[in-house]
């Protein structure tokens, strides 16, 4: 199954895990710790406390992390891709419904793919872009990036985790987001120097 189907049969819980693991593997970019959407994290696994919980977590984690003007140098490719993770920052919503949640959910996974297109130094440059990104989230894999590749696995596996585990699932996720955000972390470092 694709990602696109994947996401259109998952239900509120399964939606704002992918979104969630998206932005959290994409930490790095915006400066943050590895323990920083863990309140986030927290708040799904709990049921109808959580949903009232979700709103102030996201509050305080834009609050961290949010920076309003942006990145200082949007035209590079990192400015680019730190760009991009601030807009999913920007976009999670305040109240978890399931209409919030699938657009941002849908609008994480483009940025994500995106994002690690633009960092994967093996990829062409035009290869990755919102288009390339839809394309791949419908199943079109022909000449993808291992880091895209990468990144594409990890978004259908936590879809797949919480569509068949629910809320137990939801530990694994947050593994498979954590591997990802080292994998992303050491990408950031080793194109900082190779700047240096």
């Amino acid at each position: 199954m694709s990602l696109v189907e994947l996401t259109a049969q998952a239900d509120e819980l399964g939606l704002a895990a992918g979104g969630l693991a998206c932005l959290d593997r994409c930490v790095p970019l915006l400066g943050g710790d590895d323990e920083i959407l863990r309140p986030l994290w927290a708040s799904l696994a709990e049921s109808e406390e959580g949903f009232r919980d979700w709103g102030e977590c996201v509050e305080q984690v834009r609050a961290k992390l949010y920076v309003a003007d942006g990145p200082q140098n949007a035209a590079s490719v990192e400015g680019e891709a730190v760009a991009l993770a601030h807009r999913m920052l920007g976009g999670a919503p305040a109240e978890r419904t399931a209409a919030n949640l699938r657009e941002w959910a849908d609008a994480c996974s483009v940025a994500a793919l995106q994002i690690h297109g633009l960092l994967d130094a093996t990829a062409r440059a035009e290869s990755d872009g919102a288009a390339s990104a839809r394309d791949r989230r419908e199943g079109r894999t022909q000449d993808m990036s291992p880091l895209v590749a990468a990144e594409l696995r990890r978004q259908v596996s936590v879809l797949e985790l919480v569509s068949a585990h629910g809320p137990a699932g939801l530990r694994q996720a947050l593994e498979l987001t954590t591997e990802g955000r080292r994998v992303l972390r050491a990408v950031v470092s080793r194109r900082a120097r190779g700047r240096a």
